[in-house]
């Protein structure tokens, strides 16, 4: 299929470059040229604008990917789109917009005919190699004309072993994506995966303090021990119930530097922790490990503990998210460089 792809960030460009390895074909666009320069390299078609993508893409219904930051420059590039583009087309919110804008957008795109589909995409700068865990929402037509695209960014069935009992369930989510129901579902999902993740994160980054510390002076000399943290990290990931990929990323952190001295501790939200907190409020949900996973992050902007410095490595394990010494005031977001709200 021929597909359009805008924002040619960490997770944007590595999903041109994933779809053009399938045999997909990718018009992609970017405010820097340089990132588009460097996939047209690759074998994609550059355009220069929104209107020059929508006219490269010939083949009709046309469908355009956006990878961009939740918020302003989303709504603006989905209004511009909705004035290029006819009915019969689709745009796919790819990033981590909050899923009360895409009921919004869905609704006000079929007043033109175009259809809306928002996509949850997990997978962060690894997705080109691992797949991307994807979560849809949006009409079935609009879905099931795109499969071909999701498939082949989608991890596939590899070599997990199937869910006893899911002989005769949908096959998409064995293969790593799902249509999870109608506008704004897509997010709702992915948001509630990024504030579990936020208590996942927590739950290590806690533990692995308490370990730190036993050596304590506060501790009674014959009670402190010191413990190898890559050590324990590493045999918890064979065989433990508490084993996870987060668990391999910070692993992999602590065997470069069992102190993470690179690592300021300080940690940033992407939004998607505060929405899933505002979600459970909504629906009287009682959310009490999400809810103290964000305020750990509030927090963490006063003062740095090892547990945090923790966390920041599993999120540039993860993500690429840079939060080192020298990055304690984080730099703007930018359309070409920096993940989607939320990327993981």
């Amino acid at each position: 299929m021929r597909i359009g792809m805008i924002g040619l960030g960490r997770m944007g460009g590595n999903m041109a470059r994933r779809l053009m390895k399938a045999g997909h074909q990718c018009t992609v666009y970017a405010r820097s040229a340089g990132s588009r320069q460097a996939l047209a390299r690759e074998g994609a078609t550059e355009a220069e604008s929104l209107a020059d993508l929508v006219e490269k893409l010939i083949d009709k219904p046309r469908a355009v990917w956006l990878m961009l930051p939740a918020g302003e420059i989303t709504d603006e590039t989905v209004e511009t789109l909705a004035s290029l583009l006819e009915p019969g087309d689709i745009i796919i919110d790819g990033g981590n917009s909050f899923y009360k804008d895409d009921i919004r957008r869905a609704k006000r795109l079929a007043e033109k005919n175009i259809l809306y589909i928002d996509c949850g995409t997990s997978g962060g700068i690894w997705g080109i190699e691992r797949g991307y865990c994807m979560m849809i929402g949006g009409s079935r037509e609009a879905v099931d004309r795109l499969d071909p695209i999701f498939a082949a960014l989608a991890p596939g069935e590899g070599d997990i072993a199937r869910t006893p009992g899911r002989e005769n369930g949908d096959s998409r989510a064995e293969r790593g994506y799902i249509h999870a129901g109608p506008s704004g579902a897509g997010h709702f999902v992915k948001m509630v995966h990024n504030g579990i993740e936020y208590g996942l994160m927590q739950a290590y980054a806690e533990g692995f303090d308490i370990l730190r510390n036993k050596d304590s002076k506060d501790l009674p000399e014959s009670e402190r021990f010191v413990l190898n943290l890559p050590d324990i990290a590493e045999v918890w990931r064979r065989g433990s119930v508490i084993s996870s990929w987060l668990l391999d990323l910070g692993a992999a952190a602590l065997a470069k530097d069992a102190q993470l001295q690179n690592f300021s501790g300080y940690v940033q939200d992407s939004g998607e922790g505060r929405w899933t907190v505002e979600a459970a409020i909504e629906e009287a949900v009682p959310a009490t490990v999400l809810t103290t996973a964000l305020y750990a992050r509030f927090r963490s902007r006063q003062a740095h503990t090892f547990g945090e410095r923790m966390l920041s490595a599993m999120r540039l394990g993860f993500g690429g998210h840079i939060e080192g010494k020298e990055s304690l005031d984080p730099a703007p977001a930018t359309t070409e460089t920096a993940p989607p709200q939320g990327s993981r």
